[in-house]
């Protein structure tokens, strides 16, 4: 069968849903076509591994594309992409011919080859699973010390769940983190119940399905969950002959290097001015607002992606925001109101503020983002006291 509409959309999840919902606002007599791979419609993903496992409800993660008043197509994934006809294929050999096209395909779990039965929790049928499983004293294995790893495992022993937790690194956010504050968290973790063997990595399974780990030890399990973080799908992109690195490349208005296609979420790689190089984020803000700005200007509206986007955690009572590169590589500096329990750490790269961490520190998104974007320099003098404002 064969399909045409103005407007092509591929990747039902933050970042599609919002392009269309902009998009219908810009173009209200246009035709639109939204194609997800999934069986649900659109749905808000950080609460998989947040709000779900706290207060928050179900019914309340799906996103508003009704409004959009799109034809969605679910459970297809698209397979070829012909620029010159301006056409898509699906999974089910059906042919989608656009005016313009919209890739936020997203990205795919990284994997363990021994690992099939695991969660890897990018879905909502991933969530569902891993709740079927989670009851008073069920013993739960995270398989990962980074941004999903440490928010399911606060998350299952809020739920009763006894939860061991396995990385390579030192301690549970290791990258991102300075290495004190890395060190008090996986106290705290640890102090919260939770056994946190750090160094430690999963090898394979033996014959009645228990974890072989590094240390020589094994582990039975009612669930293992992986979070390995993913893969950004760029393969019908690259296939088709669009510029990719680390991400479909894209201007500042989101176009690919084919002007009638843009891309928009987690598998696109933006340019961003404070930095002077495009970068890849996969995070909530970046998918929203990068899909509203990809769906005004495919609708020919001047809407360029000119903001850094931010990101957030809940690690059981603490909390923060971040923006830009949280490297524990780069030079750090601290100022704590309450260590470790409230403050602002920078990230510096020669000079200039290349990351802020908000620990506990709340609407400073917009200073931190004024900070990032000055040339400097600076060093812990000079940033005494500049944040929270």
């Amino acid at each position: 069968m064969e399909h045409q509409f103005d407007h092509l959309i591929l990747g039902a999840g933050m970042a599609g849903s919002a392009a269309a919902v902009a998009l219908r606002a810009a173009a209200p007599n246009a035709s639109i076509a939204l194609l997800g791979d999934e069986s649900h419609p659109p749905y808000d993903r950080p609460p998989l591994s947040k709000a779900l496992w706290k207060d928050g409800q179900e019914a309340d993660i799906w996103r508003p594309i009704d409004q959009a008043r799109v034809t969605l197509q679910l459970g297809r994934r698209a397979v070829a992409l012909d620029r010159a006809a301006h056409a898509v294929r699906d999974s089910t050999g059906d042919v989608w011919r656009y005016g313009k096209l919209l890739i936020a395909t997203g990205g795919t779990p990284r994997r363990l080859a021994f690992g099939s039965d695991f969660i890897y929790l990018r879905t909502f049928d991933d969530y569902q699973k891993l709740r079927a499983q989670v009851k008073p004293g069920a013993h739960m294995v995270v398989i990962g010390g980074g941004f999903i790893g440490s928010e399911i495992a606060a998350g299952l022993n809020l739920n009763g769940c006894k939860v061991t937790m396995l990385f390579p690194e030192a301690t549970i956010a290791a990258r991102p983190f300075p290495k004190d504050l890395a060190e008090y968290v996986t106290r705290y973790y640890r102090d919260k119940g939770v056994d946190v063997r750090a160094g430690v990595t999963v090898t394979g399974k033996t014959i009645d399905g228990a974890l072989q780990c590094s240390d020589g030890s094994t582990l039975k399990a009612d669930a293992v969950v992986a979070g390995l973080g993913i893969t950004p799908n760029v393969e019908l992109a690259q296939a088709a002959g669009l510029a990719v690195n680390n991400g479909i490349g894209v201007d500042q208005h989101l176009r690919t290097s084919d002007p009638d296609i843009y891309a928009a979420g987690d598998v696109a790689s933006f340019p961003a001015v404070a930095f002077g190089r495009h970068i890849r984020v996969e995070h909530e803000n970046a998918a929203l607002t990068m899909g509203e700005r990809a769906g005004r200007c495919m609708a020919g509206e001047d809407a360029p992606y000119d903001e850094l986007p931010y990101f957030y955690s809940d690690l059981f009572d603490l909390g923060y925001e971040a923006v830009g590169t949280l490297d524990a590589r780069l030079e750090t500096v601290e100022q704590w109101v309450k260590p470790y329990e409230e403050g602002v750490v920078y990230y510096l790269d020669q000079g200039r503020v290349h990351g802020v961490l908000l620990w506990n520190t709340w609407d400073q998104v917009d200073h931190a983002r004024a900070l990032i974007a000055e040339k400097g320099p600076f060093d812990a003098a000079s940033l005494k006291g500049r944040l929270p404002k």
